[in-house]
């Protein structure tokens, strides 16, 4: 553990312990997103679906490397992981993106890729506003896991009709905002 980030973090008002919970929680929600998404893209098949496919990959890689990059701040923090994967798996901060029971329906999986990325959105937010002008480390990397996380609602919501968001489909590079976390 980095004794002294932890002492800064708290003498500037963080509750870390809350904090460190908030960022296992979603850890595991990227963890397990990334499990379920594997699912969920093995079966964007046909026309419709090998159009999101390339789309839900990204999500689904960039889901990994937020996971990645979540863990050193954890355990600098003094936190940990739960030892068990199933008490890690339930304490998730997103339900489970299951795959839904007609895994033909492409909108029905587009639905639960959307309902998954907004409630990543809603996260990392919690966290930016616990840590903005407080934790900058943790609000740094909680801010570009949040970038990716709406770029990521705005393909599938796109995809569900609900309007044009500006954002573009990443060519050759995944977690751009994230990537300086994993080095």
């Amino acid at each position: 553990m980095a004794r002294v980030a932890r002492e800064m973090v708290e003498k500037a008002g963080v509750d870390v312990d809350k904090l460190v919970e908030l960022l296992v929680k979603n850890a595991s929600a990227e963890l397990t997103t990334f499990y379920y998404y594997t699912i969920l893209r093995v079966n964007l098949i046909g026309l419709e679906g090998e159009g999101v496919k390339e789309i839900a990959e990204t999500a689904r890689i960039e889901d990994r490397n937020h996971f990645e990059a979540l863990v050193p701040r954890i355990y600098e923090l003094g936190g940990e992981l739960p030892g068990d994967m199933k008490a890690f798996h339930d304490v998730s901060a997103c339900p489970p993106a299951r795959l839904p029971k007609d895994p033909t329906d492409v909108k029905a999986i587009l639905e639960v890729l959307v309902g998954a990325e907004r409630c990543a959105v809603q996260g990392y937010s919690e966290i930016c506003g616990m840590t903005a002008g407080k934790d900058h480390r943790t609000y740094d990397l909680a801010l570009a896991i949040l970038n990716e996380e709406i770029e990521h609602e705005s393909w599938f919501s796109e995809f569900l009709g609900e309007g044009p968001s500006g954002h573009f489909l990443r060519r050759g590079e995944t977690s751009p905002f994230v990537s300086k976390f994993m080095k």
